[in-house]
């Protein structure tokens, strides 16, 4: 029972013992000593307030005139006659009952005192749900909003309107003040939809979690457009028949082991796929004098080849006579 209810059945008991003015001090307390328990109990039984349950406090005390004669005869709610609450309350008593069972297993005689512990954590909740709502109903952008409410992919929107919502919500949720039957259905309307997108939420961000690990992962192979390998040496001439090995002894493959033959009438021919080049006759470079492209590389003299030039002797002029 909250500090509401408390204050409720104060006033109540409070307007019964003014409207039973007339009848001994003695008489008033026996009849409205266990009166605040039974109010407790007409609260905890139905939904809305003492005197939409019992009526008036004038009415109530009227009946307890009549049955002043014996004690704890305290009037029962009138019975109703609507289908609907007939159904409430049917719904309510196995609430109860529900409330009363499964309270002990988290150590409290009822579920009801257990959450009314976790109401601050709600209301911090039922804020920053709130303010998800509104960002991601005014966020025309195609950023992502991400964990916070953005607009605009703007943080600071984002934190400015999370201190508004929780503050707010916990601003509203403190006053305590009692609503009306139809804004307190409002309530009950909108805390069932913010349930609804935190449930949302989270089994949206569970799901990308799981499936991160490859998601939005993008890989380029660099040699995927490599179809033959060609290894000069030192001199600029073509080495045929050349084999590839990584740092275990592992046989590297790279290309594809097809040539286009002129006796094949322009098909493939398959070549050695273990030796390089697949295809010599396609080699993009060639030394003067060698078959094939007419494209040379810049060769540079080998170390014996620069020896020899050097200690060959320049053809000196003879003298004149």
């Amino acid at each position: 029972m909250n500090g509401t209810d408390i204050d409720e059945i104060t006033a109540y008991v409070e307007a019964v013992r003014a409207a039973l003015v007339g009848l001994p001090e003695a008489t008033r307390d026996e009849l409205t000593e266990d009166l605040p328990e039974h109010l407790a109990e007409v609260l905890a039984d139905g939904v809305g307030s003492l005197t939409e349950r019992l009526g008036t406090p004038e009415a109530y005390a009227t009946e307890l005139r009549i049955s002043a004669g014996f004690v704890g005869g305290f009037p029962d709610p009138p019975p109703t006659t609507d289908p609907l609450a007939r159904v409430r309350e049917r719904a309510m008593l196995r609430l109860r009952a529900a409330d009363a069972r499964v309270g002990p297993l988290l150590g409290y005689p009822r579920v009801s005192e257990f959450l009314q512990l976790l109401r601050p954590a709600w209301w911090v909740l039922r804020g920053y749900l709130a303010a998800m709502v509104l960002a991601w109903i005014l966020d025309d952008s195609s950023q992502p909003m991400g964990l916070l409410p953005r607009i605009g992919g703007s943080d600071v929107v984002a934190l400015l309107l999370l201190a508004a919502g929780v503050l707010g919500s916990i601003w509203f949720g403190r006053r305590g003040a009692p609503l009306e039957r139809l804004p307190r259905y409002a309530l009950y309307a909108g805390s069932a939809v913010l349930v609804l997108v935190a449930l949302s939420g989270f089994l949206s961000a569970d799901s990308n979690a799981r499936g991160a690990d490859f998601t939005d992962v993008g890989y380029s192979d660099p040699y995927n457009h490599v179809e033959d390998v060609y290894i000069y040496d030192g001199q600029g001439r073509l080495v045929e028949g050349a084999r590839l090995f990584d740092q275990n002894g592992m046989p590297i493959r790279l290309g594809r082991p097809y040539c286009f033959g002129d006796d094949h009438a322009g098909g493939e021919v398959a070549a050695d796929d273990s030796k390089y080049p697949y295809c010599p006759e396609n080699a993009p470079f060639r030394l003067p004098g060698e078959a094939g492209s007419a494209s040379v590389p810049s060769a540079r003299p080998t170390p014996s080849e620069g020896a020899a030039s050097a200690a060959t002797p320049s053809a000196a002029p003879s003298p004149s006579r």
